[in-house]
């Protein structure tokens, strides 16, 4: 699957984009510190009041599709564990589920996010094999 990152028709390496509905605009009104997410139905959605400049939202396009293959089950899920680090700085993450947060350190990781924190070797395999599979250079 090569990987392209361009606009809403095409996709991110192999994930749809869409615009955001309203209800989601209202959240990203709301918080905007959320870059963009991947939607409930496997889009990725940027937030249009997020300051961001061209190429960091272009990695917010990775993170996310990333995270919409490992939900897919299209990549196996990252079994990985966190370090002490991440374990205090996800400790409120989302809902504290700790398969998301483990998506979510992969997505980082991948995209070059620091608030991954300093990965270990086992997260570097994983990403790896995300990165290939998802055919990101």
């Amino acid at each position: 699957m090569p990987g392209n990152v361009t606009g809403y028709a095409e996709g991110v390496y192999g994930v749809g984009m869409r615009e955001p509905y309203e209800s989601e605009l209202e959240y990203f009104k709301a918080n905007p510190h959320v870059a963009g997410m991947a939607a409930e139905d496997d889009k990725i959605i940027l937030n249009p009041y997020s300051t961001l400049k061209p190429q960091e939202q272009d990695a917010v396009k990775l993170n996310e599709a990333a995270r919409v293959h490992m939900r897919r089950g299209m990549i196996d899920a990252p079994r990985y564990a966190l370090t002490p680090e991440q374990e205090k700085a996800f400790a409120k993450y989302g809902t504290g589920n700790i398969d998301d947060i483990r998506q979510t350190l992969a997505a980082r990781i991948l995209s070059g996010d620091p608030s991954a924190l300093t990965p270990t070797p086992e997260q570097q395999d994983y990403v790896k094999r995300l990165r290939q599979f998802m055919g990101v250079r």
